[in-house]
């Protein structure tokens, strides 16, 4: 026999060798209950591998996750409303973000200490007030309050997911009883949002020019 040719053979031999226990030591890719995945050699457990693997998602207090394109506008401008008693204009201003799914926090003016949080916070103690991220809005106006909104990045309908809940409102300020804090603590306890920033020019999608 050719020495050459032999050696030839010998090298496919060891290949076909090689490649028959590569092929018997097969590796396997396991996903865990937490979603961590793994390779191993030893194949993994049917009645494991058939757990569900839980879907990572955010849930608040509110119920189910918003929508991540919501969720990212309303941590970037966050809506509160500034509400009293007997306040048609309130009711208005309300129904306008619930119709339009707008996540939004909601505090009541209604003791003498509410009134004088609302006059350090917007200068003033007309209602309702609101604030679209460092915009301030006194009274209310359908145009205006949509104009913010719209400026804001808020969707014009409702993407909220069933189920979903707001937090009740709540008064602006504590009702438990406290000694009279010191005036710059007073000063602090109601943190003001930014004065309202100069409108640039309109665009298409921003007619009123608003700038945050």
């Amino acid at each position: 026999m050719n020495p050459r040719y032999a050696l030839s053979l010998a090298g496919a031999t060891v290949l076909v060798l090689l490649a028959t226990a590569v092929q018997a030591q097969q590796v396997y890719r396991i996903v865990g209950p937490d979603g961590k995945v793994t390779f191993s050699d030893r194949a993994p457990d049917p009645a494991a591998q058939a757990a569900p693997v839980p879907t990572e998602r955010a849930q608040g207090a509110g119920g189910p996750a918003l929508p991540y394109e919501l969720r990212q506008v309303a941590a970037r401008f966050p809506v509160t409303l500034y509400t009293g008693n007997d306040c048609a204009p309130c009711v208005s201003a309300r129904n306008l973000l619930l119709a339009r799914g707008v996540p939004f926090t909601e505090r009541t003016v209604n003791t003498n200490e509410d009134i004088e949080a609302l006059q350090r916070l917007s200068g003033g103690t007309s209602l309702p007030f609101g604030t679209v991220g460092g915009q301030q809005l006194q009274g209310f106006s359908d145009t205006e309050w949509t104009q913010y909104l719209d400026a804001a990045g808020y969707p014009k309908q409702s993407q909220l997911p069933t189920g979903y809940r707001r937090a009740a409102a709540t008064p602006l300020v504590a009702s438990v009883a406290r000694p009279a804090p010191a005036p710059a603590a007073a000063a602090s306890a109601v943190r003001p949002a930014q004065p309202s920033a100069a409108p640039s020019g309109p665009t298409p999608s921003n007619p009123a020019g608003i700038t945050f």
